[in-house]
């Protein structure tokens, strides 16, 4: 944790990331976190402005998150109208991914869905080895479909008879929120193993 000096009358504690054009500024206690009526945001913003033009503010109270996780969705409803805040978590969440320049692509079964990271402008095959090796190795092909197209037809089969389901090489370069399923040669450095 960083303090500034000229600050420290501003916040209580924060955390600065400036190579990733963010700033999350954690408040330990409740009150702490209403900086609008206070000014301090006010200030903080400016000193931001002025030594990372462009970076993103999030305030983050772990008090608030804390009672925020605990409180069913009516709980949430009434709280965030009362008091005008809602979680961090997300916002810090989708700003670290693209300062990060990540992304992530689904793979699914009959009883799983499992989301996976990996850097932007990354190809099917090193795709495929986030999973396993082997997967990466054997490549053969990537069958995918958007996102947002089956959520739009309502299943797999839907987005194959729309013609939204495509067979991709290994020069498809993986998009956001893609599902793919890969197939793979499960022989493919068998061979390797054996000659060492």
């Amino acid at each position: 944790m960083i303090k500034l000096f000229g600050l420290k009358k501003c916040v209580s504690g924060w955390t600065y990331l400036p190579s990733l054009g963010l700033a999350v500024f954690l408040f330990p206690h409740d009150t702490d976190f209403d900086l609008m009526e206070k000014g301090r945001l006010i200030k903080i913003k400016e000193w931001v402005d002025k030594n990372d033009p462009g970076a993103t503010i999030i305030p983050f109270s772990g008090a608030f998150e804390n009672k925020w996780a605990d409180m069913d969705d009516d709980e949430k409803k009434r709280f965030q109208e009362e008091v005008k805040a809602t979680s961090a978590l997300d916002k810090i969440i989708v700003h670290g991914y693209k300062s990060l320049q990540l992304q992530y692509f689904f793979t699914s079964g009959p009883d799983e869905v499992k989301a996976w990271t990996i850097q932007k402008g990354t190809k099917s095959p090193q795709a495929a080895g986030k999973i396993h090796t082997d997967f990466e190795k054997g490549f053969i092909m990537a069958e995918v479909m958007k996102f947002d197209d089956f959520k739009e037809e309502g299943s797999e089969t839907a987005c194959k008879g729309a013609g939204k389901y495509r067979q991709q090489g290994r020069n498809y370069v993986v998009e956001d929120g893609d599902i793919i399923f890969f197939k793979f040669n499960a022989g493919a450095g068998i061979k390797d193993a054996k000659k060492k």
